[in-house]
């Protein structure tokens, strides 16, 4: 048995249904079994890729990714992930978005998600700002 199955088996024991369709907004909002979880999945996909097995979740579809500040290890780890799932991913600039005219976060993110499987953000430039950010950012749902 593959150790990708051998952990597969073992996210089948653990409580992590509130965790479905749910953003991933703060770790200490997760249970221990919920950290596991995200534990154990990146086990098993890295497992998966190191034996040279597909990991694309996605045929097709897009990763946003929204930083709003110098983060080329955020950056990077964003795009690998949507990559290793089958997502392509589309950076969204506020200079050369209707964000630059006046629309709100809000409007953009409400617009982006009806495009979009995953959203990630990442606002570490003024403190408490980036926090509200991605408060209205996590108030949409894909």
């Amino acid at each position: 048995m593959s150790k990708a199955v051998e952990l597969a088996r073992h996210l089948e024991t653990l409580h992590i249904n509130d965790m479905y369709k749910n953003d991933f907004y703060w770790t200490w909002d997760k249970t221990d079994e919920e950290l596991e979880a995200i534990f154990t999945v990146a086990d098993a996909l890295r497992d998966l890729r190191e034996r040279n097995k597909s990991t694309r979740v996605f045929d097709s579809g897009l990763g946003i990714s929204i930083f709003r500040d110098n983060s080329t290890r955020t950056r990077f780890s964003f795009a690998s992930a949507c990559n290793l799932l089958g997502l392509e991913e589309q950076v969204l600039d506020e200079k050369v978005s209707q964000i630059a005219h006046g629309e709100t976060v809000r409007e953009t993110a409400n617009m982006v998600s009806f495009m979009a499987e995953v959203i990630g953000t990442r606002d570490d430039m003024f403190i408490g700002e980036g926090h509200k950010y991605q408060k209205t950012l996590s108030l949409i749902h894909i």
